[in-house]
């Protein structure tokens, strides 16, 4: 039928449009599924902003969503001159003369970039169309998505559909409402209202020229241009902004040049009361499907999925149960200890004199009034020292108060914290997770984010690297003096660790005994037969992924690593030698209950089952052997129908943190105990060692676990072995008199032995097996 045109260049313009119109048509309709989602007129008259996620236990307990409605819409006559004239003016020109699609500005666009200036066309109403349908989104799109050039072209062209009925329905300030309702500005901050409230602690009719250019100016990439993070790019980019305000007649000369040499004026004190059901767990499910939303392309704020994890409510309220009832007390401890002395205190006991002045620089605000007072040392003083209203954490539940930022410091100093999991090895679930004693005031994570020293609680590894490289739990070390030469980065070293009391007894003891007494001095001994490079290799097999220094020093937790990890690298030994990928999401749903993913276990063989078993026969020597550091344990009701318990303590240098890990037949549970800052400590090993703070919440929790029959976890003994044990292991070792302030440490910390009632029986000879002697 185009034959009949006679002319050629129009012939080849009416076939042009007839395709294109082809070409819309079939986008519309999704034809043959190739295009994907379009919104229809029904849609864009009831657009929905977003639905959020909603995160479940195991036992299928609602127990945190993920939404944005703290977006705060706001109308037309709420938003500032400045904010829309500074929109218009940047990101869409010629806004009041168009339909939604600005063609002038999407070919010199083109013209543009062709010349190496790449810069958007899109207009105002195309963002709406994005930021409301979503046309980018993978879900959003079909088949041709897999095209590179033409899966671009598919979506430039659904949103230029999609602004047109926008166009059709809405007014021109309807428009700049819901974008500015809807526009991101980045970490979760949703519309202008928020945004203004976060950075200037103003609603958006009340910003200025200046301000409006900085919120402004963000929406070109809102991390680049944070005013937090980058106050110099953020600064230039409100410039240009301004620049485009005054180009397009919205600022004179003498408005524009008075705006530009303002400083950024951020008023950072506006805290958003709305947690959106915030706690660790949620912040860890989060932190944990990152990657699997980015690689599926799914937000939990928008998306409406439904998130069932692994942790189990029983539990889960038992731990925290367990950490308020012993952190509180631990804390009135704490603070009996120092009374009125302030507790951050150098190796030396000395009191740190710029320990305020160092945490008030690193606040964000500090920066801030560097260069709003240009350095004024006395002005940033006198911020600091200004009294005003605020809310703070005590034991006792939220309290009012009067505090300057000093004060504030000083007091948050002060408060111990904790970390602490339960992992189910066999399942790889994980099945308690508290990052902290309350999320609300403490949003850092102890469980994962945070890194400490291990202490003796790494002491295992170098015991597992023996066991598995020819030792047996039976084989004698003597506990004496030990000097180790070694070079670090080509350096000559010596080292000669104590033990914790400083004293050597120089007695003879199996491995079973040295590592449930924590002895340092054999540890060390063995370290050194090993080789710490060995052992440094073993801990990262079962798990640890924290770097670690191979030095002598790291078989007694001279390292930082995670309550995580720990935990994890634990598992691995109740899961028969093979590493595990603890699980803390099991599936994701969407609304309507269709699967999206499920997830399962990953295991690794890392040891054999003869040595993972060894190894839990080793760490029952905490309770079992003479001056075990697990022996606080016998203290609670935990020990019915045979129940055996394995476990380690742990403390850092100067009492600054303090472990337990402890294992029964099904779980393994990590607890770490200390303040935040690590100048901030205990004293001694009777008020700082692990088993004074970390292993209490642990009893205290499996007190609670095992008095609940609801709670699927009983008494019963640790596994028989799985294969035929080859290395002598039954060696009971000598009843002595146990001294009770005997210390398990790095050298200065330590943990006290509490003698069981009456020397434990040793080790049945499992029917049919024979130790073989090495």
């Amino acid at each position: 039928m185009f034959r009949r045109i006679r002319n050629q260049y129009l012939r080849y313009f009416v076939i042009f449009i007839y395709f294109t119109i082809i070409f819309f048509c079939s986008i519309e309709l999704n034809f043959l599924w190739l295009f994907g989602y379009s919104p229809d007129m029904q849609d864009i008259k009831m657009p929905t902003l977003s639905v959020g996620s909603e995160v479940y236990t195991a036992d299928g307990k609602l127990i945190g969503q993920y939404f944005k409605e703290n977006r705060s819409p706001v109308d037309f006559k709420s938003i500032s001159p400045n904010l829309i004239n500074a929109l218009v003016a940047t990101e869409d020109e010629r806004f009041y003369k168009h339909n939604g699609v600005d063609v002038v500005s999407f070919f010199s666009s083109m013209l543009s970039t062709a010349k190496g200036d790449r810069r958007g066309g899109s207009t105002i109403t195309q963002q709406l169309a994005k930021n409301l349908f979503k046309t980018r989104k993978k879900k959003s799109q079909g088949v041709v998505r897999y095209i590179p050039v033409l899966s671009t072209v598919v979506y430039k062209f659904k949103e230029w559909l999609t602004a047109f009925k926008i166009e059709h329905i809405y007014s021109k300030q309807e428009i700049l409402t819901m974008y500015f309702n809807t526009v991101p500005f980045g970490n979760n901050t949703f519309g202008v209202k928020t945004a203004a409230l976060k950075y200037f602690d103003k609603t958006p009719d009340l910003v200025n020229p200046a301000e409006a250019a900085t919120l402004i100016g963000m929406l070109k990439a809102t991390s680049t241009y944070n005013p937090i993070r980058n106050p110099k790019r953020a600064i230039e980019r409100r410039n240009v902004v301004l620049g485009q305000m005054k180009k397009n007649n919205y600022l004179n000369e003498a408005q524009y040049k008075s705006n530009v040499s303002l400083p950024l004026n951020l008023d950072l004190r506006y805290v958003d009361n709305d947690s959106h059901g915030d706690s660790y767990i949620r912040r860890a499910v989060e932190k944990w499907l990152d990657k699997w939303c980015k690689d599926n392309d799914y937000n939990l704020y928008e998306d409406g999925l439904k998130i069932y994890t692994t942790i189990d409510s029983r539990l889960q309220q038992y731990a925290e149960e367990a950490v308020v009832e012993k952190m509180k007390s631990l804390q009135k401890r704490f603070n009996n200890v120092w009374g009125d002395k302030n507790p951050w205190r150098d190796s030396k006991g000395e009191e740190i004199k710029d320990f305020i002045l160092k945490n008030e620089q690193r606040l964000p605000i500090y920066k801030l009034l560097e260069k709003k007072y240009k350095g004024d040392t006395v002005q940033i003083q006198n911020y600091f020292k200004t009294k005003k209203r605020m809310k703070v954490f005590t034991w006792n539940g939220e309290k009012d108060t009067t505090f300057s930022s000093i004060d504030s410091i000083k007091y948050y100093a002060h408060i111990l914290n904790t970390g602490m999991i339960t992992i189910e090895p066999t399942t790889g679930k994980i099945k308690v997770w508290v990052g902290g004693i309350d999320y609300k005031y403490f949003n850092y994570d102890h469980v994962k984010q945070s890194r400490r020293q291990a202490g003796s609680t790494f002491k295992p590894f170098a015991y597992l690297t023996a066991l598995d490289n020819g030792y047996t739990p039976c084989d004698k070390f003597t506990d004496k003096p030990v000097t180790i030469k070694y070079k670090d980065n080509g350096k000559d070293e010596v080292w000669q660790p104590n033990n914790a009391d400083f004293n050597f007894s120089y007695r003879e003891m199996s491995l079973r005994w040295a590592m449930g007494r924590s002895v340092n001095s054999i540890t060390a001994q063995l370290t050194e037969k090993v080789g710490w490079d060995k052992i440094v290799e073993y801990a990262h097999k079962c798990g640890i992924e924290s770097p670690l220094k191979s030095v002598p020093s790291v078989s007694l937790g001279s390292n930082d690593v995670s309550v995580y990890e720990m935990a994890r690298a634990y598992s691995t030994f109740l899961n028969k030698g093979e590493k595990i990928d603890p699980l803390l999401v099991t599936k994701i749903t969407d609304q309507q209950g269709n699967v999206l993913q499920e997830f399962t276990l990953k295991t690794e063989r890392v040891l054999s089952e003869e040595t993972a078993w060894l190894m839990l026969y080793m760490f029952r020597g905490g309770m079992e052997e003479p001056g075990g550091t697990s022996q606080a344990l016998w203290e609670y009701d935990i020990w019915k129908k045979n129940n055996q318990i394995g476990g380690k303590t742990g403390t850092s240098s100067d009492y600054v943190d303090g472990w337990y890990m402890g294992i029964t037949k099904d779980l393994v549970t990590g607890i770490w105990v200390g303040a935040d800052d690590r100048s901030v400590h205990f004293k001694t090993s009777e008020t700082g060692e692990g088993s004074r703070t970390a292993l209490p919440i642990f009893g205290r929790f499996m007190e609670k676990v095992y008095g609940d029959p609801k709670s699927g976890y009983t008494y019963g003994a640790f596994p028989k072995p799985w294969v035929k044990i080859t290395k002598e292991y039954m060696c009971p070792s000598p009843h002595i008199s146990v001294d009770t302030t005997s210390t398990d440490s790095m050298g200065f910390d330590a943990d006290s032995a509490i003698t069981a009632p009456e020397t434990t029986t040793p080790e049945t000879q499992p029917e049919g097996e024979q130790p073989v002697t090495q």
